[in-house]
């Protein structure tokens, strides 16, 4: 496994936001996670992120994480796009994806060729300001500026939102690549069920700070409760 959790929680002050959770993401896999709003999916990846505070174990590559800062974290290969998308407005296209190599040492020209090739209007609009973008390409700049980082693990928190369909699938489309190309696992959190499920081998259901189901895709899209509450009644 590249990335495991164990009895992990987290708080916000006084409010506990994470119960216990325990997941894993396997080398070179897509898992997701679902859940409603509030549900603790967003501070599941900043605990992993460590921009939480958190008790629990998390190890990754075989490593604990301990008590690591999120730039070390970021420096073992965990690149987080947060939800949002987080680009800098007042910075251009190019500025964006040069700070998503700042951990890393040495030329990235093979990275941002790799980052253009997924993402091809990049190359025509690198000196135009992030902040004029549109949201699907702001949250696809978001998502070359982590690949700038050359991560083992990308985390991504609900890509879809705000989005058209058809940006949603391009950009899930887009991850696939990613994964199948450069071998880098994803952990996806998503309220998006049905493009959790089209692109993740494992998914995680979490509710109220706990993960109440989990299994392969093929097998939770089968679940009465999944079907219910997640894909319309129907799989």
């Amino acid at each position: 496994m590249l990335l495991e959790l164990e009895g992990v929680e987290a708080r916000y002050g006084p409010v506990q936001a994470l119960h216990g959770v325990s997941l894993q993401v396997a080398e070179g896999e897509v898992a997701a996670v679902l859940g409603g709003n509030g549900a603790g999916k967003t501070t599941t990846l900043r605990a992993i992120s460590n921009t939480v505070r958190r008790s629990g174990e998390i190890r990754f590559a075989g490593e604990s994480l301990g008590r690591k800062g999120p730039e070390a974290t970021a420096r073992l290969g965990i690149a987080h796009v947060p939800e949002g998308r987080g680009t800098f407005a007042e910075l251009t296209v190019q500025e964006n994806l040069r700070l998503g190599a700042y951990t890393r040492r040495g030329a990235a020209k093979e990275d941002l060729r790799r980052v253009c090739s997924y993402f091809t209007w990049i190359e025509r609009r690198r000196d135009q300001q992030a902040g004029t973008l549109s949201g699907g390409e702001q949250q696809m700049l978001a998502i070359g500026r982590a690949l700038m980082a050359e991560p083992r693990l990308l985390l991504l928190d609900e890509p879809s939102f705000g989005l058209a369909p058809m940006v949603v699938r391009e950009i899930a489309r887009t991850v696939q690549a990613i994964n199948r190309e450069q071998g880098v696992s994803v952990l996806l959190v998503e309220q998006n069920a049905r493009m959790a499920f089209g692109i993740a081998s494992r998914v995680y259901v979490m509710e109220t700070g706990r993960v109440a189901l989990s299994g392969s895709s093929s097998e939770l899209t089968e679940s009465p409760h999944v079907k219910a509450a997640y894909l319309g009644g129907s799989a």
